[in-house]
């Protein structure tokens, strides 16, 4: 189920400031984002994770942001034959990666009984893939600003290619034994809808991949555009790599009532506004009786709740980086460090 780019096109935009957005998310310069196409190649585990990122981009231009990345993709021929049996063209060659490059393994079509074995040429041709991959992916996790994301069994190339020994990863529960046999010294985790281990990210599955996607989309460019990309990709959003609870940012968004995305999200874009029930309501295009209703009914909480929590995890956030309670509060949008404890407990009590 998805949502069409002209519906998204429609629905009105909040003119909240996006100042939530990351400092990593606002240099101006685009990731270029290398998607690596072989044969057999899954084309749901690839395009989940294109998608995801051009509706950030999408996303960032009705803002009035830079877009945040460029998708690209190589291969080791000019074309290939994809795992539905749709021809993928006009490959770029394998490149030297940069050092903010983010690099996509994608999973592979399992082998039929009655499929030709491999020719010389085939051979050759994923000889020379893991020689690159090991040479530019171990690149990618020396050290910089890089990524390499696996998707799916995209692990197990990674794994052939060296690139695992002593990382935390995952794979789709059915490739997880033939991981570890590949790649003995990693820490093969299972029961993970992904694994984040510095610069190296890995999934589960198809759907996982976008999961982790959006956990990079939230990192890079912050929670408002993840948000706004899973709110078209009619998908929800997973806290973490550990993490089965939500994150306060991403939580109360599975629905498809615009009004009440509307109201959320202006208020993850500029949580620290001074938001009153008639103004999120005017963002609404409702009356605060009814946004109440909206959010009791569609998110399970009201919209006083939902900004406190998402208030939280700010001050939260700057609790971990070093500030002091009364500056993580003030920083978050709470009037003294006693409001913020107050907040803290009323919440919890109504868990």
């Amino acid at each position: 189920m998805s949502i069409s780019d002209a519906a998204m096109a429609e629905a009105p935009v909040s003119d909240a400031s996006i100042a939530g957005l990351d400092a990593e998310g606002a240099d101006g310069a685009p990731v270029d984002v290398w998607m690596l196409v072989e044969r057999h190649t899954l084309l749901l585990d690839l395009a989940g994770a294109a998608e995801a990122l051009r509706l950030a981009n999408q996303a960032l231009r009705r803002r009035d942001a830079p877009e945040a990345f460029r998708l690209r993709y190589c291969g080791a021929s000019t074309e290939a034959l994809s795992s539905i049996g749709l021809t993928l063209g006009a490959l770029e060659p394998l490149p030297v990666l940069g050092a903010r490059d983010w690099l996509v393994l994608s999973g592979r079509r399992h082998a039929h009984p009655d499929d030709p074995g491999p020719s010389s040429a085939d051979r050759a041709e994923a000889l020379r893939i893991e020689r690159w991959l090991h040479r530019e992916g171990g690149a990618l996790l020396a050290g910089g600003q890089g990524r390499l994301l696996s998707i799916c069994a995209g692990a197990l190339l990674a794994a052939r290619a060296g690139l695992l020994d002593g990382r935390r990863c995952t794979t789709h529960h059915e490739a997880l034994d033939a991981l570890r046999a590949a790649a003995p010294r990693a820490d093969v985790q299972a029961n993970r809808v992904f694994v984040l281990d510095g610069p190296l990210a890995s999934s589960a599955g198809i759907t996982a991949g976008i999961d982790l996607v959006l956990a990079l989309i939230a990192e890079h460019c912050g929670e408002a555009i993840a948000a706004s990309v899973a709110q078209v990709m009619v998908v929800y959003l997973r806290r973490g790599a550990q993490d089965p609870e939500l994150s306060p940012m991403l939580a109360h968004r599975h629905h498809l009532h615009p009004a009440l995305h509307r109201v959320q999200d202006a208020i993850c874009a500029d949580p620290r506004a001074d938001w009153s029930l008639a103004r999120m309501a005017g963002i609404g295009h409702v009356t605060p009786r009814h946004l109440t209703r909206l959010f009791t009914q569609h998110g399970g909480t009201t919209p006083l709740d939902y900004l406190r929590a998402i208030r939280l995890e700010l001050a939260r956030r700057e609790i971990e980086r070093g500030a002091r309670p009364v500056q993580a509060a003030l920083a978050a949008g709470f009037s003294s460090d006693q409001q913020l404890r107050r907040t803290r407990r009323r919440l919890a009590s109504a868990a």
